[in-house]
């Protein structure tokens, strides 16, 4: 079995195992190779579904309305349109997420699986619109997005550019 073909939360067992050696290891350029390709196909997955239907009907998991109710009872002035660094990355903002993520252990999926988040909701993933988040805080702020319609002018604008 390659590396390739293990998802995260395969990884973190691997990861697991080889922790009492990972003094030894070093950081793995292929490891985080792979990570960095399976987080930008992440990312253009999940701009091409935002662009190509209107994202007010999308479901990015089974449990948007539970997330999408915590986020905004957690920060219910987190501003979705453009967000800062500090918004994540501050000492008191990293923990306020951090108990929010893992209130979804068990519940999502790889839900603290490092992902791309677009800092401002018109624009693509590229590197200066780009930051890096956990699964869960990437879908909180995504489900936000579209549940209060951020993410609709995307696709309103692909079609606008296809006539």
């Amino acid at each position: 079995m390659s590396m390739s073909s293990l998802n995260a939360s395969e990884l973190q067992q691997v990861g697991a195992t080889l922790t009492s050696n990972a003094e030894n290891l070093g950081n793995s350029a292929d490891v985080e190779m792979r990570w960095a390709m399976k987080a930008m196909e992440h990312a253009n997955v999940h701009f091409n579904l935002i662009s190509a239907v209107d994202a007010s009907q999308l479901r990015l998991t089974k449990v948007d309305d539970k997330i999408y109710e915590h986020f905004r009872a957690e920060f219910p002035d987190f501003s979705l349109q453009k967000i800062s660094e500090d918004d994540l990355k501050t000492p008191e903002s990293k923990e306020k997420w951090r108990n929010f993520c893992e209130s979804y252990k068990g519940e999502v999926e790889d839900y603290n699986q490092g992902t791309l988040l677009r800092l401002d909701c018109e624009g693509d993933y590229t590197p200066e619109n780009t930051t890096l988040s956990v699964r869960a805080q990437f879908l909180a702020i995504e489900i936000a997005r579209n549940k209060e319609g951020f993410n609709t002018p995307l696709c309103r604008k692909k079609t606008d550019d296809k006539s």
